[in-house]
């Protein structure tokens, strides 16, 4: 039977950041792509209305049952997943040197994006059936160290370096939520952050320029630093008010690259300047203190964990995108969450976004001694 108290419960105030997100989003996209219609920009335009429609019919659908049963398919979705990232290595399409899509008919799936979701999902299982009051230590956190870094191995050697640290950053957000004994991470961490420096090594030689770029902009202007200098030169000339919609003259002359992708931010500051920039911070800042709250009213552990893995897919993605495009953070392309284009973000994100609300609508669930809600 169904609980008239779902409907009751709906969050109009998360649906309605998302509506806000995906008009802003269409229609900086619209400008970004308006010069390169003979390119196939308009088409660029109208798939992302069409990748936004299957997105929300998605965020719909993720709220029509009760997210505990989550529990026990955390484990299968996480091997579909992996199944998946190992598929890519051997069929996988390869593009700009990056082998990271999956062909399927005329569309492209990225499935890295999937797999953020399939370690949130599997993270949360973990620590959300044991004692919400247990620490836990090196031995505890074994299995979980084993569960994230698996996947990110896979993604590695794509290479996707990004989206490695991007899917790291969130899981280990998730980490620190929980309950750890410090000393003994401390033990892990020490001799972890000693080892780091050995990591240039195994990097690619476009990754090393990026991180040198990083330091020194001015070093390659017309090579490995041309991307963000002109998204830094686009943002600047936006100053405070913008320079108006479709009149970008870094976006309309084609300097700014991957203008619909990962620097469609500077596409946005340069038209609509320093004030809509910050407005659009500001929704996605409150897009993650709104699910954080909603972590703190999940009537279950579970609930909880998930809900602080989504936040964090969404929170790291924005600050590692923002930060790169401002020159904060080396380029790894990572585009701006729920703005950029892409199908596979967009389809991931509003799934997550949709089990969110689902935690949001269940709220008032009394729990069992297990921690979970009462059927």
């Amino acid at each position: 039977m169904f609980d008239r108290r779902l409907i009751e419960n709906w969050d109009w105030i998360l649906l309605l950041l998302l509506m806000l997100l995906a008009a802003i989003s269409i229609a900086n996209l619209y400008s970004a792509t308006y010069p390169i219609r003979d390119m196939g920009g308009s088409q660029i335009f109208v798939k992302q209305i069409y990748w936004y429609m299957i997105g929300f019919s998605i965020f719909l659908l993720m709220t029509t049952f009760n997210y505990y049963k989550l529990l026990q398919l955390a484990y299968p979705v996480y091997f579909v997943s992996i199944a998946l990232l190992i598929l890519v290595l051997i069929i996988g399409k390869t593009t700009s040197g990056s082998q990271r899509w999956l062909a399927v008919g005329p569309i492209s799936i990225q499935p890295s994006e999937f797999a953020k979701i399939s370690i949130v999902l599997v993270l949360a299982k973990f620590f959300g059936e044991g004692d919400r009051y247990q620490e836990y230590g090196l031995r505890e956190i074994l299995l979980p160290l084993i569960l994230i870094g698996l996947p990110a191995v896979l993604i590695l050697k794509q290479p996707d370096l990004g989206t490695t640290l991007h899917l790291t950053a969130a899981a280990l957000s998730i980490l620190i939520f929980v309950r750890l004994n410090w000393k003994s991470v401390a033990i892990l961490a020490v001799p972890t952050i000693c080892m780091s420096p050995l990591v240039w090594f195994i990097l690619k030689d476009y990754q090393k320029a990026r991180i040198l770029i990083f330091l020194n902009p001015d070093m390659d202007p017309l090579g490995a630093g041309y991307h963000i200098n002109q998204s830094k030169i686009a943002i600047g000339s936006g100053q405070f008010w913008g320079k108006g919609f479709l009149n970008g003259t870094q976006t309309r002359l084609q300097f700014l690259p991957e203008q619909h992708t990962d620097f469609a931010f500077s596409v946005l500051a340069e038209e609509w300047g320093f004030f809509i920039s910050i407005i659009l911070l500001l929704v996605y800042l409150f897009l993650v203190l709104w699910g954080l709250n909603i972590a703190k009213d999940a009537k279950n552990r579970f609930g909880s964990l998930l809900a602080v893995g989504f936040v964090a897919i969404a929170f790291w993605q924005v600050i590692t995108n923002v930060g790169m495009v401002t020159g904060l953070l080396p380029v790894v392309g990572i585009p701006l969450v729920l703005f950029s284009y892409g199908g596979s973000s967009i389809i991931s994100t509003m799934a997550a976004m949709g089990l969110l609300m689902n935690i949001s609508m269940r709220r008032f669930m009394f729990s069992n001694g297990a921690g979970l809600p009462e059927r």
